[in-house]
């Protein structure tokens, strides 16, 4: 079953939150896509800018943030 996001057609970023979710009470206390994405932009040019890295940055990104959640 398509979501309706999708079954209207709206094509949404790979890694950017849909403004439906910015909408969303945060019902837990974790990284936001946001902050996620500000962290994994950070980690880009900690490694000079190198393309290709998205996905790996992203997800070390988010582990980073994640961690730092679990212990505040």
């Amino acid at each position: 079953m398509k979501s309706k996001i999708a079954a209207a057609g709206i094509e949404v970023g790979q890694f950017e939150a849909t403004e439906f979710e910015r909408m969303q009470p945060r019902l837990s206390k974790g990284p936001s896509p946001e902050e996620i994405q500000l962290r994994a932009y950070e980690l880009f040019v900690e490694n000079g800018c190198e393309h290709g890295r998205d996905r790996d940055d992203w997800l070390q990104a988010e582990r980073e943030l994640q961690e730092k959640y679990r212990t505040s």
